[in-house]
């Protein structure tokens, strides 16, 4: 089982500013680049599950690796993970010839086991995106500042793996609020992400989208009558799309 902390960052300001903070604990940076593959009828998927090949900085080397029962609540992920090192020369071919994995069953525990547990029988290249990882040994953590390349957007976020969660996740968000960076917990994978198609909405504390408003519309009326708003429950779910509609 593979534990760890995820807080998502809302801006490349946000991650330029913790990667400086970071620099003197800087260890390596990784380029990955993750192709996921499933049935045409998305069977894993359906299943909770995602197999993954994850290709490291210019195919220096690869793994094979199939996560399955994720759960994410409170910026804390589990997930079964099972992983394989793999040939990246044999890697690369699959993302054109998705059939080749199903022929390492003889070799593969994991591809024995999406052909066995799941009936897998086809398997279609579904894409996938690139993720640029800072690595950081802080504080006898190894923190991964990732900054996550999609085709339809770029998203950041800082991990932890960690056998005792809740007391790591409290020493992340200390430094990140010691040091004025905003977060907010992940509540999706990069996986969900990647299949939904668009980057999470960055959602704003309360507060600030009552001083963004009045600022902007230069009304205490409006700053007023939005704390009204905000005991009452309708702005703790706004998201920065939301402005616009709450101004006009």
């Amino acid at each position: 089982m593979e534990v760890e902390v995820k807080l998502r960052l809302p801006s490349s300001d946000s991650h330029q500013k913790l990667s400086n903070l970071l620099s003197p604990f800087h260890t390596k940076t990784l380029v990955q680049e993750n192709i996921f593959f499933d049935t045409p009828t998305s069977t894993l998927a359906s299943n909770n599950a995602a197999l993954r090949l994850r290709l490291y900085n210019l195919d220096s080397y690869s793994i094979l690796s199939l996560k399955s029962k994720p759960k994410l609540s409170q910026g804390i992920s589990q997930v079964e993970e099972h992983e394989e090192p793999i040939d990246p020369s044999l890697a690369r071919s699959f993302s054109t010839d998705p059939s080749g994995l199903l022929e390492l069953t003889s070799s593969s525990q994991i591809m024995e086991r999406v052909k066995g547990e799941f009936a897998v029988d086809e398997l279609v290249c579904l894409g996938g995106f690139k993720n640029v990882r800072g690595v950081y040994d802080w504080k006898g953590l190894k923190l991964e500042l990732d900054e996550t390349i999609y085709d339809f957007g770029v998203s950041y976020e800082i991990e932890c793996e960690s056998k005792e969660p809740e007391r790591d996740k409290k020493l992340i968000q200390g430094f990140l609020e010691e040091n004025g960076i905003d977060y907010k917990y992940s509540a999706i994978n990069k996986f969900a992400v990647f299949l939904s198609g668009k980057i999470p909405a960055t959602q704003l504390r309360p507060e600030i989208i009552i001083s963004l408003i009045a600022v902007l519309l230069g009304d205490l009326r409006c700053y007023k009558r939005l704390g009204v708003l905000m005991k009452e429950n309708f702005v703790q779910s706004l998201e920065c799309t939301d402005l616009a509609l709450v101004m006009f």
